[in-house]
């Protein structure tokens, strides 16, 4: 039986939303250290403040289209229960630290943790946030990573030519951090008129299209395989297409005909679970965060969040949010 936050014994329990059927869900009462978690070393509590939801990866988990073959790959840092359900997911949530070392107590954190209302995890995967950046605009940390993976995946250099195609949340962020190469030319291509407005905010040049064969680099981030065509037919010789979108159990085809050897194209996939290899020796997912939350400064990403209810509306929301909200781009969720 789902209870008020403010019932629960604060110690050892909190409120979480499970996935609990295709397209369902529940909250739920549930341990604040999920069975066997809390062995050794230091460990805070957080109580969450806010968290966002991914309506890429998060969709494909609330419909059951997560692949058996990658239940392993695709399972959350702190997840509780397995695909396809029920099942605790979600990976963006922003809470103040409540109990733990006396130097981390009242810092605002950032954790690769599920919606829930209060949470226990090592001190190592929590990560403070910059001083200047807003709670309430860190729940995109999650997404900022997978854009810095992508471009570190497509290695965009000075004066490119660049088109990003899908612009969600990930294609977005793609996008400005490209703009942002001195001489770089960026065009953002959605076949959603809606995203126009903001995609201008972030400074970016907008069209739902292009006929123009001459990038250098394509990134295609809308995950629809009529995107990955459109991303084929940017490419310019010796062009490489980063592949961002994750298809789930989807089948694609993948137009490898007409230009596509002519013009030696590389595709090459690019996943936020695996840091680009070349990086590895002088990076980790610990740097790479902190990176993300440092780009997260800029005023301007708040943008990016179009949407917002309580925790408490999920079993009511979460559905609209996922199937309908084709205008959402990251959905807050408020504790």
């Amino acid at each position: 039986m789902q209870r008020d936050s403010d019932d629960l014994n604060t110690h050892t329990s909190a409120l979480a939303w499970w996935i609990t059927g295709a397209g369902k869900g529940e909250i739920h009462e549930t341990p604040l250290v999920e069975s066997g978690g809390e062995t050794s070393g230091e460990w805070i509590t957080v109580q969450a403040l806010y968290s966002g939801i991914s309506r890429g990866t998060e969709s494909l988990v609330f419909h059951g289209r997560v692949p058996r073959s990658e239940y392993s790959a695709m399972r959350a840092p702190f997840q509780a229960g397995e695909f396809p359900w029920p099942v605790k997911y979600g990976y963006a949530n922003v809470g103040r630290v409540v109990e733990g070392p006396v130097d981390l107590v009242g810092q605002n954190v950032f954790c690769l943790y599920p919606h829930q209302t209060r949470y226990r995890v090592p001190v190592l995967a929590a990560t403070p946030l910059p001083d200047a950046l807003p709670p309430r605009r860190a729940i995109l940390a999650a997404n900022m990573e997978t854009a810095i993976n992508g471009l570190w995946d497509g290695a965009p250099a000075v004066g490119d030519r660049i088109a990003v195609v899908g612009l969600g949340v990930v294609g977005l962020l793609v996008a400005w951090l490209a703009s942002r190469i001195p001489g770089t030319r960026v065009t953002a291509i959605d076949t959603n008129r809606e995203r126009q407005a903001i995609a201008e905010q972030l400074g970016l040049t907008f069209s739902t299209g292009s006929c123009v064969d001459d990038h250098d680099l394509v990134i295609h981030a809308s995950g629809h395989p009529s995107g990955l065509e459109t991303a084929l037919k940017l490419a310019g010789q010796e062009a490489t297409i980063v592949e961002m979108s994750w298809y789930g159990d989807q089948l694609v085809s993948a137009p490898l005909g007409a230009a596509f050897h002519p013009r030696r194209l590389t595709l090459k996939s690019s996943q936020v679970g695996q840091i680009v290899p070349s990086r590895v020796p002088r990076w980790d997912y610990a740097k790479r965060l902190s990176l993300a939350l440092d780009l997260l400064q800029d005023d301007v990403l708040d943008a990016l969040i179009t949407g917002e209810c309580r925790f408490d509306e999920l079993p009511t929301s979460m559905a609209r949010i996922l199937i309908d909200g084709r205008e959402t781009l990251c959905h807050r969720v408020v504790y």
